[in-house]
């Protein structure tokens, strides 16, 4: 398990990338479908990640928290699943299921999607203001697989309560850890 913090980052106050991408049911969302009247979180996942796996009923929770205040949930699977089969769309929707997942979970097949938003691992976390600006850019929290920490989900839940108060962004915020993006041959950043 490769520990790996992204350290290229979409400039806060950008808009989210648009994007259409398909579920594993081939049902195609757009931008405007995921997004909620308040905001919207995208978040790169996959599923054999141990740092995914480790957040995944978490993710659950606070997805059902951001969609009873308005902001929007989105998880996108953009690893090459020729060498990381367990990734495969088929395999997603068990996945989403198991953890208890009911925001779309999508497929992004070429890597566009996570190139365009500046992706590095997973999981990686990007909230989105009602304007679909980008308020914050970083972990879910401190915890991690390997670390006595408790999954709360606190430093993405900060940033969520702050950009609803309309308060400023978190001045400090600390890059997502995981496993790097599975980019395919050539694809890599």
């Amino acid at each position: 398990m490769a520990e790996t913090p992204s350290t290229r980052l979409l400039p806060l106050g950008s808009r989210a990338p648009e994007f259409e991408l398909p579920d594993a049911q081939g049902r195609s969302f757009t931008l405007d479908d995921v997004r909620g009247a308040r905001g919207l979180m995208v978040m790169f996942v996959c599923n054999h990640c141990p740092f995914v796996v480790h957040l995944a009923e978490a993710l659950a929770a606070f997805a059902r928290e951001a969609e009873a205040l308005g902001v929007g949930v989105v998880a996108i699977n953009a690893n090459d699943v020729d060498k990381y089969p367990a990734d495969a769309p088929d395999k997603m929707p068990a996945f989403a299921s198991q953890h208890g997942w009911s925001f779309p979970y999508l497929w992004d097949a070429d890597q566009s999607v996570a190139k365009a938003y500046v992706a590095a691992c997973t999981p990686d976390f990007y909230l989105f203001d009602g304007e679909l600006k980008l308020v914050y850019c970083g972990q879910f929290d401190a915890s991690r697989p390997r670390n006595s920490e408790p999954v709360t989900g606190a430093d993405l839940r900060e940033a969520m309560r702050r950009m609803l108060a309309g308060e400023p962004a978190l001045e400090s915020q600390r890059p997502s850890t995981g496993c790097n993006i599975k980019w395919k041959p050539g694809n890599e950043p």
